[in-house]
């Protein structure tokens, strides 16, 4: 899905607290993967921020320890055949359904429990942020260095080396904030039978969902890429319901051991 996220403050903003609705981004399909799946590019502006940052840095905790890969956590773990089992069935609770794609028919709904939302999706890599190696307007012809968290010292976040994933900007389909998702919330992210975890860390259009970090896609084993990786099915999300680490730089360990947490909790493993 590669498009413009909504990454204005504002658009955070309106995952933190009560807020106007920021305007609906148009989704713009990056080339390559265009001509990969069959997409039909839609013309439309992308945001442009200048800042920047230094790049070199390294987010504590380390690559392995932000996905979950290696970290070790309590009592017994939570495979992606627990989690896949637990969302089996799906009641929704968004309005609508989602677009994967700009040109696709909305297929995806949000769905719920009392714990956690849900939804299963494609991914999409998203590079937006701190510029970085891997990430920049070289490697991605819709970079945009801004996020629409922050870390907090006021800097963005770096989709290289953070795992995060992209959440609906608020809308009348379905509003993140009123199921306790904010930006900084933990994540389970499962694809065929790896499981990693991550935070919210950036809002997209109203319409599309499936969108995630270059972090977390290589953490999955999927082809981190922002031009022609991803995945185009397969992926599922689930975001656990007013969790929260805080500050988000630096603490990607932490989102680890909370989500080994609360996925047990999910799953009925405590």
């Amino acid at each position: 899905m590669r498009v413009p996220s909504l990454t204005l403050a504002a658009a955070g903003a309106a995952l933190l607290a009560p807020a106007a609705l920021p305007a609906p981004a148009t989704a713009v399909p990056p080339p390559g993967r265009s001509a990969a799946r069959g997409e039909h590019a839609v013309p439309g502006e992308h945001a442009a921020h200048g800042e920047r940052a230094a790049g070199g840095e390294r987010e504590a905790g380390g690559e392995h320890a932000a996905s979950g890969e290696h970290a070790a956590g309590e009592g017994r773990a939570v495979t992606a055949a627990d989690l896949l089992a637990r969302v089996r069935v799906c009641k929704q609770v968004s309005r609508g359904r989602f677009r994967t794609d700009a040109g696709n028919s909305a297929t995806v709904p949000v769905c719920g429990t009392r714990d956690a939302v849900f939804w299963k999706a494609d991914l999409d890599v998203d590079c937006d942020g701190r510029p970085t190696a891997r990430c920049n307007r070289r490697t991605d012809p819709l970079f945009a260095a801004a996020t629409a968290f922050q870390q907090s010292d006021g800097r963005h976040l770096s989709a290289e080396r953070l795992p995060y994933i992209v959440v609906p900007a608020p809308s009348h389909r379905w509003n993140p904030r009123r199921y306790g998702v904010h930006g900084g919330s933990v994540a389970a992210v499962v694809y065929r039978d790896r499981v990693r975890y991550a935070i919210v860390g950036d809002t997209g259009p109203r319409d599309i969902i499936g969108e995630a970090s270059y972090a977390t896609a290589r953490a999955l084993g999927i082809r981190p890429d922002p031009r022609t990786g991803g995945a185009p099915s397969g992926v599922t999300y689930i975001v656990f319901r007013n969790s929260r680490v805080s500050p988000v730089e630096g603490r990607a360990a932490a989102a680890v051991v909370m989500g080994q947490r609360l996925a047990r909790r999910f799953v009925g493993k405590d």
